[in-house]
């Protein structure tokens, strides 16, 4: 988990979600692209960030986007939050014995404009949340971080403020994650999308 180092965090606000990414792909320290993607949109309103080996985050988004337009035809409607968890830890699961290198994080709003979050471990034990979730290299500075400046009910400015605040200040004390981040606030009207200048040394 540690060849490529990543951070990525998604909180709840009042009738919107934010979930943001650093930028760095590395080789242990050797840092080899500055704008690398960790976080991708699965649906309008739902969003999926991978950590870890990039080798297996790319090849988990191209699996994934197969499998909910799979989904999308044979159902004819668009894919839940709850439900995409669910394909996405079967998925994971499915590789037990010798699992992908990642570990998800899922943030969305589902058909009633309610925010969804969960992450999961490298065989897809789901883990849902009402306030955060973090994963990566920089996830023990994350959660010290979202513990302290995380309120509930926040609107969409300030979820982006305390969402950029916790993961530029987490990725600062970790040496396999940082360069600049991406910010995804998803609200019923649609998702706004940033980008941050981080410390890149």
């Amino acid at each position: 988990m540690e060849m490529n180092g990543s951070a990525i965090v998604a909180m709840v606000g009042k009738n919107c979600v934010a979930i943001a990414t650093d930028k760095r792909l590395g080789q242990q320290a050797l840092t080899v692209d500055m704008g690398f993607e960790k976080v991708f949109p699965v649906t309008d309103s739902m969003y999926i960030g991978l950590a870890g080996l990039a080798t297996d985050v790319k090849t988990l988004r191209d699996r994934f986007r197969m499998r909910v337009n799979l989904y999308k035809h044979r159902e004819e409607r668009t894919i839940e939050p709850g439900t995409f968890a669910n394909l996405v830890s079967h998925t994971l699961y499915e590789r037990r014995f010798g699992p992908y290198f990642v570990e998800p994080v899922i943030a969305g709003l589902d058909k009633n404009q309610q925010p969804f979050i969960c992450n999961m471990d490298l065989i897809g034990n789901i883990n849902y949340a009402k306030d955060f979730v973090v994963c990566g290299t920089a996830s023990d500075n994350l959660f010290g971080m979202c513990e302290s400046l995380w309120e509930p009910d926040l609107g969409p400015e300030d979820l982006f403020e305390m969402v950029s605040q916790a993961l530029l200040n987490a990725v600062d004390r970790d040496a396999m994650s940082g360069w600049g981040a991406v910010v995804h606030i998803i609200t019923p009207d649609g998702t706004i999308t940033r980008e941050l200048k981080g410390r890149m040394d």
